[in-house]
């Protein structure tokens, strides 16, 4: 069993300072594991909506949840998003009988209730797979190639893991994302999130995915609508400077899991990574996503400008700017449009994450880190 305290620590946040916190992330990715730990401990009441007992159980939900007191926790709500309008009246009550967690694996923009139905009495805690805070430096390598799934990570071996994650993306598509009410045929759809594979890391380009799809532009962003909100795809921001110079408007676009990208790449082994043309790509998107799950993804973007200078990450943490660069040699050094980005989006500090053993000074204001301390930025930057 892997540790996964701070995790822990930012959901028993969520719940002392919410009348409901809702735990939010892909399937697989170890919600029902935390929240069961949590409830274990604590003690309440469990219902599972992908159970017909309890869905029955939650038939009348007001009659049965307003007796209950404690923790509460509803399973994958958003197999009953009615659910949510019970949950509003029962979170106002002034002496708070219980408390309400409920998980979900679909975003608040996808399923509309939680943002709306229950805004201000909601806090969210998001749940990646492990980490690199999770696990040990020895284990970043496989941490890369299988992903941070727990059952991907945790297989007996590579060709284990790789199996387990043909069929994660087999029942994504074929079960969990119709109980959604997403009718979308799963091989177009399939299609569709291997192309982004292949764009991983790169502009989104609607008209090119279209065109390759045989479909219109409008379609191309629907589907990239329903992998974002299912949280195996994200979608970065530009940054805009205004300082006049013409800068990149469309956003970045990348498999948040470098697992499920290698086993849409067909990736299989350490030895298929390193020769494959998508290895930066790949890096630069595992090291984003370790980055984003130490320091959270609020205020975070890109930043690029035609004329090739480029920023992986920007971040603004207590009105100072932060950036980010990955690069998959392990002895990088300071680059042009670094010196750009730091006199151009007056950056306070700057990092270059690499996957080698050292870190060191290529500026006075960037470091070449490893990523096996990658924690260091939280520290400097502090929470999000």
């Amino acid at each position: 069993m892997i540790d996964r305290q701070e995790a822990m620590s930012r959901l028993e946040t969520a719940l002392d300072e919410n009348p409901v916190a809702a735990l939010l992330g892909p399937r697989q990715c170890g919600k029902t594991t935390l929240a069961r730990m949590l409830a274990d401990r604590e003690g309440g009441h469990w219902f599972d909506m992908e159970s017909a007992e309890d869905r029955a159980a939650l038939a009348q939900p007001e009659l049965a949840l307003k007796k209950l007191t404690g923790l509460v926790v509803i399973d994958e709500i958003q197999r009953m998003p009615e659910l949510f309008s019970t949950l509003r009246p029962l979170a106002d009550r002034r002496d708070r009988p219980a408390r309400f967690l409920i998980l979900g694996s679909a975003s608040p923009d996808l399923v509309k209730g939680v943002s709306e139905t229950l805004a201000g009495r909601v806090g969210f805690v998001d749940l990646t797979g492990f980490h690199v805070g999770e696990v040990k430096a020895d284990e970043l390598d496989d941490l890369w190639l299988r992903g941070g799934f727990p059952r991907s990570f945790l297989a007996k071996g590579d060709a284990a893991s790789w199996r387990w994650r043909t069929d994660f993306i087999r029942t994504f598509l074929e079960r969990d994302l119709p109980q959604l009410g997403i009718r979308t045929p799963a091989p177009t759809l399939r299609r569709f999130w291997t192309m982004v594979g292949h764009f991983h890391g790169q502009q989104w380009n609607a008209a090119e995915l279209a065109r390759s799809l045989g479909s219109s532009e409008g379609t191309a962003r629907n589907y990239l609508d329903i992998l974002c909100g299912t949280y195996v795809v994200r979608r970065l921001q530009p940054w805009h400077t205004n300082l006049g110079k013409r800068e990149l408007s469309a956003p970045k676009v990348y498999v948040r899991d470098s697992g499920l990208l290698h086993s849409l790449l067909g990736i299989q082994t350490t030895k298929d990574l390193h020769s494959h043309p998508k290895l930066g790509a790949s890096w630069e998107g595992y090291g984003l996503e370790q980055v984003l799950a130490l320091c959270g993804s609020t205020e975070t973007y890109y930043w690029g400008t035609h004329n090739g200078a480029e920023l992986d990450l920007l971040l603004f943490r207590g009105g100072k700017a932060y950036g980010v660069e990955f690069k998959v040699n392990d002895g990088p050094k300071m680059t042009k449009s670094l010196h750009i980005a730091l006199d151009d989006l007056q950056l306070e500090r700057a990092w270059i994450i690499h996957p080698g053993e050292r870190s060191y000074p290529v500026h006075d204001k960037v470091e070449a880190l490893p990523l096996k301390e990658v924690a260091r930025l939280h520290e400097v930057m502090g929470t999000a």
